[in-house]
């Protein structure tokens, strides 16, 4: 059983170093695949009633690249995304692609999966001992809810005042852009604070 669990540790500690020793080609091509990941993930969608902005499993996707890819690369990923989308792959939420969605209700949180892409990179990268799962917890929590629901909060009240001409109350816009999606994303923080624990070695 030792056995075993030192080579699981090597294992995961040779894996991850290969990568960050690999080329900037081989990383770039990783940052695509990621992008290929969040473009999947974003097929798993459940649309709401009340509001423009959808249930989606993409953030997932979104965390995970700064865990795997780290700070560069992982916003790299997530830039691929939103310019390949925005350029000719509908691989949004819904199958939808086009700078109309890059500007329309959920732009905000476009921005958000870069902010929270490098935030969670840089964190696994110079911290290693972030990696722990209640650690990371906290690191994908602050990530989730902080860089990426800022900035699309603020892009949805923004979408709301241009296309209504008025001001969408703070209520309304906390029903409308991230109260529906709290429990989801508790699930998907939990679930990368797993894959950390598990994927990434500890020193």
């Amino acid at each position: 059983m030792n056995i075993n669990i030192e080579n699981y540790y090597s294992t995961r500690k040779t894996a991850f170093e290969r990568f960050q020793e690999s080329s900037t080609l081989t990383k770039v091509v990783m940052s695509f695949f990621m992008a290929c990941i969040t473009g999947l993930m974003a097929q798993i969608i459940i649309p709401l009633p009340w509001t423009p902005v959808p249930i989606t499993a993409q953030t997932f996707a979104v965390l995970c690249s700064g865990l795997f890819l780290g700070k560069k690369y992982g916003c790299l990923s997530q830039i691929i995304y939103i310019v390949l989308g925005i350029a000719f792959i509908p691989w949004f939420g819904g199958m939808t692609g086009g700078l109309d969605m890059v500007l329309g209700s959920t732009g905000g949180y476009f921005l958000g999966f870069l902010i929270a892409s490098y935030f969670v990179g840089y964190i696994a990268e110079k911290y290693t001992h972030s990696r722990s799962f209640t650690k990371m917890l906290a690191v994908i929590g602050v990530a989730n809810f902080a860089c990426i629901y800022i900035p699309g909060l603020l892009g949805l009240a923004l979408w709301f005042y241009l296309t209504q001409g008025t001001v969408l109350g703070i209520a309304d816009l906390l029903i409308m852009g991230l109260v529906p999606f709290i429990f989801g994303d508790l699930i998907k923080i939990v679930g990368t604070a797993g894959v950390s624990k598990v994927f990434l070695p500890k020193e």
